[in-house]
């Protein structure tokens, strides 16, 4: 079943009738939202529900988190990434979220939408419309207010008067993990548990921040300071009364942090999303707040449950964060956090473009993927503030973005950052290459040559080799993509001719050198890119790059299909896609599979030619497409279903094609990588 279920790092406790309730409304509800304040359990809930229910959607159950935005515009390319749904079309996001719910029986689970809450409302209600199998949960401090909504208010949990109710539950639970040494079972930790839950007014958030302080606390002086400080808060207009335990919690927290984990907590807030320790350190050291420091306070944060760990990562709930923020503009310090993150993450980018070219490369793609909300806000922030930056920053998002299938947001970015009041020179360049090859992967061939033709006015003007190749890169794509082969071949050799004895070039050298590669094969020049192929390989390999080679592999593996050695075509594809994968590379990873269908198919694995097809097409179908593939595939796919389906049966093909079509894509991906390495 497909899902993309965040992973929960501590047991889900009560709610049985909860639970139940929302499993029930989802039967007779197409929009369910559960309401309530922050920390209350909303999204603990809805995934729990998510989990237990996704047995019924035949075509998946997808988790979108929000909580990482803080504006509408970015919203409908979000929901798409979220549900790998990256779309290569110049169509807007809606429209191709419409199609791909088409006839699908599906959960989408909205978290945190009240940061973009008219948004919400608007997507909702027009894929709920556009698609009838399409059931609808979402978590939000307000109502979405979608025709036929049903609301269910979700209360803190339980407190019985004999102390045994579900927030007693979770208190116990986290303390055996927080302070495993610590009883719980004499009558007065009992008495003082159900005192310090009672006090918390059984708000989970409020439970396991108190809970983190039986590190340095006793149990009765916790119970004492949260009535102290409860009894303190009497401005009930400032604070509702049904926030009050949860900021009691959250402030006393706070107050019982060391100066360098509470200025560390503040400056943390200034992310969008999971954070390395290495980022910590460049962007939140300054002043008492050493670089040294960051990696020990940031432990002491998790274990006072401040911060989350996953993974190398550490994440903050959006409470906690809002919290973190006001104490950040109290600090007078959210501006000059603005400006060091936007800088820090423009280095970032720029050092992963540095390090493309080179064994790094994959593990850049992850990193710049793993700070795609970071990235973004960065981007937004220099926008406003410095086009200069933003344009160059911009532009070095094209060798990552749009591999990565970030389309729509590769083009609202580059268009912005070029839209701003910039200089003539490479940057801008750049910034027209990166939006050239994100129209020309996106279909938008009219308005990708016009923009190729720009940059080609503005690498001219340059005058270095590196902007000539980065022109003649888009150019070339444009062309080929658009079935003019020649035109292809001619912009992107005269650019790798006349750069002459330059020294290497980089990324635009491999990439003009993958279309001359391409070119030479759809003009049927065979032997030239069979022996560029070889070559591009080879130079890949010096410098231990996989996106270049990874397309060396695919010329390899198309010319040994035409010339009948299947064999070969079956080690280069698999070769193929095995680099693409480890890019996340959905475009690559889907004519990867169309090249190891035709391999199955000629050497008569007819079913596991089926099976490659069902899983390349729901690939196809992610990027938008029911199957799009390079042209010269075209003429020879239908044969391979022919020889396919005659060695397996029509039937039998029919079951492996659908069975992987309608499956998890990963999975179905996972079951091909098995099969023999590549070489």
């Amino acid at each position: 079943m497909v899902a993309n279920l965040p992973v929960t790092t501590t047991s889900f406790v009560g709610r049985d009738s909860e639970l139940d309730t929302v499993k029930t409304a989802l039967t007779q509800h197409r929009a369910v939202t559960l309401t309530g304040g922050g920390g209350v359990g909303k999204s603990r809930l809805a995934l729990r529900v998510a989990e237990q229910t996704r047995g019924r959607y035949a075509d998946g159950v997808w988790w979108i988190d929000l909580s990482n935005l803080y504006d509408d515009r970015l919203f409908t390319a979000t929901v798409c990434d979220a549900v790998d749904l990256l779309d290569h079309n110049p169509r807007a996001p809606v429209e191709a979220l419409r199609e791909w719910l088409t006839g699908q029986q599906v959960l989408l689970v909205f978290d945190c939408c009240e940061r973009v809450l008219t948004s919400c409302q608007s997507l909702v209600s027009e894929l709920l419309l556009a698609a009838p199998q399409l059931t609808v949960l979402a978590t939000s401090r307000k109502p979405l207010g979608v025709q036929g909504e049903h609301r269910i208010e979700v209360a803190p949990l339980s407190m019985d008067d004999g102390g045994s109710g579900d927030a007693v539950r979770l208190f116990r639970e986290r303390c055996a993990t927080a302070a495993p040494e610590v009883s719980l079972d004499s009558p007065g930790s009992a008495e003082a548990v159900s005192a310090i839950c009672r006090r918390l007014e059984g708000i989970p958030l409020a439970v396991e921040l108190a809970c983190a302080r039986l590190r340095e606390s006793t149990l009765t002086e916790i119970a004492e300071r949260l009535g102290s400080r409860l009894d303190t808060l009497v401005d009930e207009t400032a604070w509702p009364k049904r926030h009050r335990a949860l900021r009691t919690a959250i402030g006393w927290s706070h107050e019982l942090c060391s100066p360098l984990e509470r200025l560390l907590w503040a400056r943390l807030s200034v992310f969008r999303g999971p954070v390395e320790a290495a980022d910590a350190q460049a962007v939140c050291a300054g002043g008492p707040l050493g670089a040294h420091d960051i990696p020990r306070l940031l432990e002491r944060l998790v274990d006072q449950s401040v911060l989350q760990q996953v993974g190398t990562r550490y994440r903050m709930l959006d409470t906690l964060c809002e919290y973190g923020a006001m104490w950040l503009a109290e600090l007078g310090e959210e501006h000059a956090l603005a400006r060091l993150h936007a800088t820090h993450f423009a280095t970032v980018l720029a050092e992963a473009e540095a390090g493309w070219l080179s064994g790094q490369q994959v593990a850049w793609y992850a990193r710049i993927s793993a700070s795609h909300t970071d990235v973004r806000a960065a981007l937004d922030h220099l926008i406003e503030a410095d086009p200069d930056a933003a344009l160059e920053m911009a532009g070095r998002t094209g060798l990552f973005w749009p591999c990565c299938g970030h389309l729509h947001e590769s083009r609202d970015y580059l268009e912005r950052a070029l839209a701003l009041d910039t200089p003539k020179g490479p940057s801008r360049t750049r910034a027209l290459w990166a939006l050239g090859i994100t129209l020309t992967l996106q279909g938008d061939h009219r308005t990708a040559l016009r923009v190729g033709e720009e940059c080609a006015d503005a690498a001219r003007q340059d005058g270095t080799p590196q902007s000539a190749l980065f022109a003649a890169h888009t150019l070339g794509l444009t062309h080929l993509m658009a079935g003019r082969p020649q035109a292809a071949y001619d912009v992107s050799d005269h650019a790798l001719i006349t750069r002459g004895t330059s020294p290497p070039s980089g990324a635009p050298q491999l990439c003009c050198m993958v279309i001359r590669t391409f070119a030479h094969s759809a003009l049927g020049r065979l032997a030239e890119a069979y022996e560029a192929a070889i070559g591009l390989r080879r130079l890949s390999l010096r410098y231990g790059e996989h996106w270049a080679r990874s397309y060396a592999f695919h010329q390899l593996a198309f010319i040994d299909l035409l010339q009948g050695r299947a064999h070969d075509a079956e080690r280069h594809a698999r070769a193929m896609l095995a680099s693409k994968h480890n890019l996340n590379d959905n475009l690559g990873i889907a004519l990867a599979l169309d090249l190891l269908t035709g391999a199955n198919a000629v050497q008569g694995n007819g079913i596991g030619a089926a099976r490659t097809s069902g899983t390349g097409n729901s690939f196809w179908r992610m990027l938008g497409h029911p199957n799009h593939g390079t042209p010269e595939l075209s003429e020879v796919r239908d044969q391979w279903e022919l020889q396919a389906r005659k060695a397996a049966g029509d039937d039998a093909y029919d079951r492996a094609f659908h069975d992987a079509l309608n499956g998890d894509a990963e999975l179905g991906l996972a079951l091909v990588l098995q099969g023999p390495p590549p070489s």
